[in-house]
């Protein structure tokens, strides 16, 4: 049976007490390096729930840019073509929380962000987020109230930035294998693998 821990202090024991640095670091709002940051990042992870207690974590890509710090408590997220499941939308309208983790190419730290969230179609906003001629139909905000630096030693783990050291991908299922043994779909797979990549190349905005 696994020994489960149940306690903080169990944990304190393990791993020791908060370094200095570590308990004042986070702030409740974005200020000039949290803002420098979100600019220049150009992969986000999102994380919201549902009602039900159900997560879902999703990656964002876009251009430097596309992020908009709005003021030092608002962010604004937009919305790309991506599955339609509305995951995401449907956490926010249930439980209007969220959590964001921005990171920056060939910087091992991240910048981490959570708080309200709420989803608006206001054209004016949209239309700052137009990529390639194609504006988002409706955006994510983020009303901040933590936000704080994280350390590299995960990236510096991972090997995140150092291509030389990344293992091999062969052997690694295709997204058509996956799909179609997780749904039993009938189509074949190197047909699917051949549609989704068409569809990357053709609707990415």
């Amino acid at each position: 049976m696994l020994d489960r821990i149940t306690s903080i202090s169990e944990i304190r024991d393990l791993i020791g007490e908060v370094k200095y640095t570590q308990d004042t670091k986070c702030i409740d709002h974005i200020d000039d390096h949290c803002r420098a940051w979100i600019e220049r990042s150009p992969f986000l992870i999102l994380s919201t729930y549902s009602q039900s207690g159900q997560i879902d974590v999703a990656p964002k890509g876009d251009p430097q840019g596309a992020w908009k710090v709005l003021d030092e408590n608002t962010i604004a997220i937009p919305d790309r073509p991506g599955n339609n499941r509305a995951d995401t939308f449907q956490n926010i309208l249930d439980n209007p929380r969220a959590g964001l983790l921005f990171m920056v190419p060939n910087r091992r730290e991240v910048v981490r962000v959570s708080g309200g969230a709420s989803l608006t179609r206001a054209p004016a906003l949209l239309e700052t987020m137009t990529v390639n001629g194609k504006t988002p139909s409706l955006a994510i905000i983020v009303h901040v109230e933590e936000a704080m630096f994280h350390c590299g030693k995960a990236v510096v783990r991972s090997n995140l930035w150092s291509p030389e050291r990344w293992g091999p991908v062969d052997g690694l299922p295709t997204y058509g294998e996956a799909l179609v043994d997780h749904g039993k779909l009938s189509i074949a797979v190197g047909e699917l693998d051949e549609g989704l990549q068409e569809h990357e190349a053709t609707t990415l905005y």
